[in-house]
């Protein structure tokens, strides 16, 4: 804890306002618990999307995320606002959380795989440009290490005798649990200057999360042990991913089962059963992201084997999207151009509308790439997400929305209905990309009869029975289990 002796949790702030630059995915929730748990504190959620902004003052939030539709309803226009006024809210503010895209670089010096900080250096000139009185500044972004050092000279060179201090307080929320992650948190990690005013600000943040979170879960470092320790556990957990995913190909070549491998490899408590389900692949805003992060870290300091290490665990990521589509190919007589493609789930996971990097753009793009029909369903993603999804290029998604390129003319290949009976309809195939509860419980029978024959399932997530479902008629693919004999008679997968 770098000496700090513990704090009241209840003792009262000097500091009562904070201001949180982005109403996205972090900032929105982070900042409703920490009013709602703080109720002595103002917080002031801020972005120049007046979409987002008005859509997070409205009845239907700008993101699905269970709880939090009440835990904003009970603050907002109490102690939690929403505003486009940012200039106002970072002056007035005594702590400025900065949670603004970080999207991966499309051009120039480490393209492919560097963090584009540009966002988030606008964010600190305008901090420097607007501010009238000390503040805390804290980065609640992934970002590389060593961003808070470049976050520190901008704002000192342009600091008009103000003193700002940097912190780095990295999220570690599960979308689909966010708010239970942030009302329990495994840990909070504050990283700071080892400095006297460094340690005074560590103080102040700690202050605020020990509201309601126990003392000895607030791990206090320093400023870079921070800022790697969320992209080394964003990498530690896209590796268990890649790991047992891997697993799952050779449990199909010899004829074991991944789900009692996995079962029996979690029992060992050296290793825990989290993270061990094998599946089309991983997604969402972050692992893939932090780990290419991480591998030009690794470069630019003269790691290579280091950064080839991490390399293959995106490697694995996308060959296991990629034997998913071979797969589905080869099951159906080798083409599935003309036919009807079901595709259950777009999410990246359940419990969310979230699509970055969801690995159903990759298997939808595959499959379009065969001239498939698509008819795609999924209980949190409309249309215009799902076709300006398929139709954007690697990492605009990271942008914020009103600068992503507009979306182009919907792919005619693609209808999106909002029920799974209507998207199988008369289907040759089904593909279940999302493991939504809901896909457990349909009506397979209903579903098979109203099926061309063969009728295939592929399953990307392993939520059906597959034994039932080969009783009811259905040729069905499930990741790393043994395969339907109409399976094993068919080409090789590539």
């Amino acid at each position: 804890m770098l000496g700090l002796e513990a704090q009241d949790p209840l003792r009262i702030l000097k500091m009562v306002k904070i201001c949180c630059i982005g109403a996205g995915y972090v900032g929105g929730p982070t900042m409703a618990v920490i009013a709602l748990k703080c109720p002595e504190i103002e917080v002031a959620v801020v972005d120049i999307s007046v979409s987002r902004i008005t859509a997070w003052n409205s009845d239907v939030l700008p993101i699905y995320e269970p709880g939090l539709d009440e835990v904003v309803k009970k603050c907002r226009g109490k102690n939690l606002f929403f505003s486009t006024d940012v200039e106002k809210h970072v002056s007035e503010a005594d702590i400025v959380f900065v949670s603004v895209n970080t999207p991966t670089k499309t051009q120039g010096l480490g393209a492919g795989k560097a963090a584009d900080l540009t966002y988030w250096e606008s964010a600190a000139r305008m901090i420097a440009d607007v501010s009238k009185s000390n503040k805390i500044v804290v980065e609640k972004s992934t970002v590389p290490v060593k961003t808070a050092e470049a976050i520190e000279k901008i704002l000192n060179h342009n600091s008009k005798g103000i003193d700002f201090q940097i912190l780095s307080n990295p999220e570690f929320l599960a979308e689909g649990t966010a708010i239970q992650d942030l009302f329990n948190p495994d840990r909070v990690l504050i990283g700071g200057r080892e400095t006297p005013g460094g340690q005074k600000a560590i103080e102040a943040l700690r202050d605020v999360y020990a509201h309601w979170v126990p003392v000895d879960r607030i791990i206090c470092t320093n400023l870079w042990s921070a800022e790697l320790s969320k992209l080394a556990a964003n990498a530690f957990l896209a590796q268990r991913i890649s790991s047992v995913n891997a697993m799952s190909a050779l449990c199909e070549a010899t004829g074991a089962d991944v789900s009692q491998v996995s079962h029996a490899v979690g029992k060992d408590t050296r290793i825990g059963p989290k993270f061990l389900n094998a599946s089309v692949g991983f997604g969402g805003s972050c692992f893939q992201k932090d780990i290419l992060n991480l591998v030009y870290i690794c470069e630019c300091n003269g790691l290579p084997e280091v950064a080839n290490y991490w390399k293959q665990v995106i490697k694995i990521n996308d060959y296991q999207k990629t034997r998913f589509v071979n797969r589905i190919v080869s099951s159906m007589f080798n083409t599935v151009s003309g036919k009807k493609i079901a595709i259950l789930g777009f999410a990246f996971k359940k419990d969310t509308g979230d699509t970055r990097e969801t690995p159903a753009i990759d298997v939808c793009k595959g499959l379009l790439g065969d001239k498939a029909r698509l008819s795609i369903y999924d209980p949190q993603v409309n249309e215009e997400q799902i076709q300006r999804d398929l139709a954007m290029n690697k990492f605009d998604w990271d942008h914020p929305v009103h600068l992503q390129p507009m979306s182009p003319t919907s792919i005619k290949q693609v209808n999106v209905v909002w029920d799974a009976y209507a998207a199988t309809k008369d289907a040759h195939g089904v593909c279940i990309l999302t493991e939504w509860d809901e896909f457990k419980t349909l009506d397979y029978q209903r579903i098979y009869d109203n099926m061309r024959k063969p009728a295939f399932i592929f399953d990307g997530r392993n939520v059906v029975d597959e034994a039932k479902l080969r009783a009811i008629g259905f040729i069905v693919y499930s990741i790393g289990k043994p395969l339907d004999q109409w399976l094993k008679d068919m080409p090789a997968v590539a």
